[in-house]
């Protein structure tokens, strides 16, 4: 089990991540959401240490992560809205290269290299450049250097972003794969997509947590899509306020047309009267 408590990170004196706390298991897909700005980069580099926290912890069957002694590379795989790729490896060069660095054993590495290039579906292309690779493939890559070593969690940062809709059904078949033996925290601007896959839903506005449930749970107690309750959770009140209903503007103009209008003619009426007032004054 993951589980984040209190976690809070500051920039000078911006908070940008407020005393963060939620769980999460394995065989579970958590959608994290927010508008930009909200804290999700900043809450997966912590997750994943590439950002220590100044307050809260992160733990991983009872293993404290924010402890470098006890964060494993093979723990948490990570795969960012543009994957850091070499474009002059080949493929399965690539992915031999990301286990060495995870620390995968030598005598592992081919048949672990081997079986990530076929759940990910990538080796008809795994002796090409990534440099030639289509958007696609590079970011099937990206998700098969992230679950290379068998990680506990894996994290990913917009997966479908650039994808066509048929890459977009195979990237969320992918991510689909991995439930059963990995929890899997997605963030994502796509929300028919998190709608889709994902079994919890977090959202995060200004960098607190302000929504944590059950996806099925939500959209039934709501009876809404998941884009109405983000933007509910998510809006001020200067937004609410661009966000109002088209009718609902034009009902205001109307409004507003009509006030003058009235007005218009109270004034128009007040002038006739004053000028019939001056003609008698002129003929007595």
């Amino acid at each position: 089990m993951l589980k984040v408590e209190h976690l809070t990170k500051k920039y000078g004196k911006h908070t940008v991540v407020n005393d963060l706390s939620f769980t999460a298991d394995k065989g579970e897909i958590v959608g994290l959401l927010g508008p930009n700005g909200a804290g999700k980069s900043t809450t997966m580099n912590m997750l994943t240490g590439y950002l220590a926290p100044d307050e809260g912890s992160i733990e991983l069957d009872g293993k404290d992560l924010t402890n470098p002694k006890n964060r494993k590379k093979v723990l948490i795989g990570y795969m960012p809205e543009v994957p850091p790729l070499y474009n002059d490896m080949t493929v399965k060069e690539y992915l031999i290269f990301a286990s060495e660095l995870k620390g995968v054993k030598h005598a592992d590495r081919k048949d672990k290299v081997d079986k990530v290039m076929e759940e990910t579906a990538v080796g008809d292309v795994k002796d090409r450049l990534i440099k030639n690779l289509s958007k696609g493939y590079r970011q099937r890559v990206g998700f098969a250097c992230a679950v290379l070593g068998d990680p506990e969690v894996i994290i990913l940062d917009e997966p479908t972003a650039g994808l066509d809709p048929r890459q977009i059904v195979a990237m969320r078949d992918l991510i689909l794969s991995l439930k059963k033996d990995h929890l899997v925290i997605i963030s994502s601007h796509i929300l028919s997509e998190i709608e889709e896959v994902c079994d919890h839903v977090l959202i995060i506005s200004k960098g607190k947590l302000v929504l944590s449930d059950n996806t099925e749970h939500l959209l039934e107690e709501h009876d809404e899509s998941l884009e109405d309750v983000f933007l509910e959770l998510t809006s001020d009140e200067e937004d609410k306020k661009e966000s109002k209903p088209v009718s609902s503007r034009f009902e205001d103009q109307e409004d507003t047309d009509d006030s003058t209008s009235d007005e218009d003619e109270d004034t128009e009426e007040t002038d006739a009267e004053e000028t019939n007032s001056e003609d008698e004054e002129d003929r007595k």
